[in-house]
């Protein structure tokens, strides 16, 4: 079991820029994603990386925007997130999972508590 802090969620306008980072403790040896659930919706694939870093997929929505990323001597992951528009509102949770790099939120094995990020228009 691995335990999941996200943190850098805020209130950006429109066309501005975040750093997201989800820090873990427990075991390192799982693939990390970012999910997010907008008011009244259901939650949206954001972006994978793998153990290693070597690979990395992302939702259609945020392609050439946003960056996952992973430092695992520190343990953790980060989403920059740049060009920010309101529709990216919502709240941003990470996930582990150890068999795998991607699939549906049931799939995965542990989960942080989400960090708000709200962009005005």
């Amino acid at each position: 079991q691995v335990q999941l802090v996200e943190s850098g969620g805020g209130l950006v306008q429109t066309g501005g820029s975040l750093r997201l980072s989800c820090t873990a403790s427990g075991h390192t040896n799982y693939a990390i994603s970012w999910f997010r659930q907008g008011p009244g919706k259901d939650y949206e694939f954001v972006a994978t990386i793998s153990r290693t870093g070597d690979k990395t997929y992302y939702g259609d929505s945020v392609k050439g925007r946003f960056t996952i990323s992973r430092d695992n001597a520190k343990n953790t992951v980060y989403l920059q997130m740049n060009d920010l528009k309101p529709e990216d509102t919502a709240l941003y949770y990470c996930a582990a999972r150890v068999a795998g790099l991607l699939g549906p939120p049931h799939e995965y094995d542990d989960w942080g508590q989400g960090t708000q990020v709200t962009v005005s228009s």
